[in-house]
């Protein structure tokens, strides 16, 4: 069976922790796609080219322990806007969607550019404030420099050129500002449950 659910939004509204829990859930294989991305960018971090750091990405590559830090998180948005970046990872995120067995993908631009067939499209969001918040529960920090941070990079993710952040036209929505993950998660999961009976 092929069952793609294609899930983007902005950092720190839960996408992530959905996307692993859904995934779990239903017996699909999950790829964060921004992990692609924070690896490119720790590559070019250590002096490596863009283009040539996506081009040959490792499993080592995903397995670095610093790829969830905050500067790794900075340099995958930097990186992102390249587009030989973009299309260097583009093949093999399709590729993923495709897997036989179902395949939950999470980032920016799966639903509009890197799987825009995808059986279901969630777009998950929750406002500035409470994803700020929520990081500097995570990472710690200075909470308002988090929150410019974020609203710099969500400026940087929707604004660019190549494949912006957006919701699909056919994404379903879900607002994480007033829901715990559980909650979220339930959501989510009832409309993956939906299509799979549809």
């Amino acid at each position: 069976m092929i069952f793609t659910v294609a899930i983007d939004g902005p950092a720190a509204a839960g996408k992530g922790t959905i996307s692993r829990r859904l995934a779990d859930q239903f017996g699909f294989a999950h790829l964060d796609t921004g992990l692609l991305y924070r690896a490119v960018g720790a590559k070019v971090a250590d002096g490596a080219a863009p283009e040539i750091a996506a081009q040959n990405l490792t499993a080592a590559d995903l397995a670095r322990t610093d790829l969830r830090s905050h500067a790794a998180g900075q340099a995958a948005s930097k990186v992102a806007v390249i587009p030989e970046v973009r299309n260097a990872l583009v093949t093999f995120q399709r590729e993923f969607g495709r897997r036989n067995g179902g395949a939950v993908l999470d980032g920016r631009d799966i639903g509009t550019v890197i799987c825009p067939d995808a059986d279901l499209k969630l777009f998950v969001t929750a406002r500035p404030e409470v994803r700020a918040h929520r990081r500097y529960l995570e990472l710690g920090g200075d909470e308002a420099l988090i929150l410019n941070e974020i609203i710099e990079r969500d400026s940087r993710d929707m604004s660019r050129e190549d494949a912006p952040l957006r919701a699909a036209e056919d994404a379903v929505v879900i607002d994480t500002s007033d829901l715990d993950i559980e909650a979220a998660v339930r959501l989510a999961a009832e409309h993956v449950t939906a299509r799979l009976k549809g």
